[in-house]
């Protein structure tokens, strides 16, 4: 579980290390951005290996119901992402549609995992996409929506959307997940 913990609070750390060491940050320049990457990627193995390693308390288990709503909270979740980078009618509602994309995987995932490491990584990931959501409203309070972009642009969203999920779900398949129910 250490390891796990650790992954989490490094990806909190790196992420906002901006925020909390600003001077810092500016000093190192582009190398701050390797920096933070390098940071991010660690945190990610020790996300990884702490999570595969940990072991905990189950609450709750898997059940059709469950994995059905976390499999539209998927969609969702990579919709928000395809919407962000393609500047989308979603990007225009919603201010942030990446952290809003991240909050869904969240809470997707708690849905179907009922164990400790999983409230673990997947509650701090999603405490750390609210914080940082508040974070940044207070920082940058006003917000402009991008222009209105061609419905050509939906498209490319909807079947990246598509493309994406379809991977994810066949990545999980072969790390021995089976998220079709």
């Amino acid at each position: 579980m250490t390891l796990l913990i650790l992954g989490v609070a490094l990806w909190w750390g790196a992420h906002f290390f901006k925020r909390i060491a600003p001077e810092a940050r500016a000093r190192m320049g582009d190398a701050g951005k390797g920096l933070v990457t390098a940071l991010l990627v660690l945190s990610i193995a020790l996300m990884y290996w702490g999570y595969g390693q940990a072991d905990g308390p189950v609450w709750w288990g898997r059940t059709p119901a469950l994995v059905g709503i976390n499999n539209l909270l998927m969609v969702l979740a990579v919709y928000c992402y395809a919407a962000s980078g393609a500047k989308t009618w979603l990007a225009r509602k919603v201010r942030h549609p990446q952290l809003t994309g991240f909050k869904l995987w969240a809470v997707a995932h708690l849905l179907v995992n009922g164990d400790l490491p999983s409230l673990v990584l997947f509650g701090g990931l999603l405490a750390w996409a609210v914080v940082e959501v508040i974070v940044i409203n207070r920082a940058e309070p006003e917000w402009v929506p991008p222009a209105p972009r061609p419905m050509s642009k939906e498209v490319v969203a909807i079947a990246a959307t598509v493309m994406v999920t379809v991977v994810l779900m066949l990545v999980h398949n072969w790390l021995g997940v089976q998220p079709w129910g």
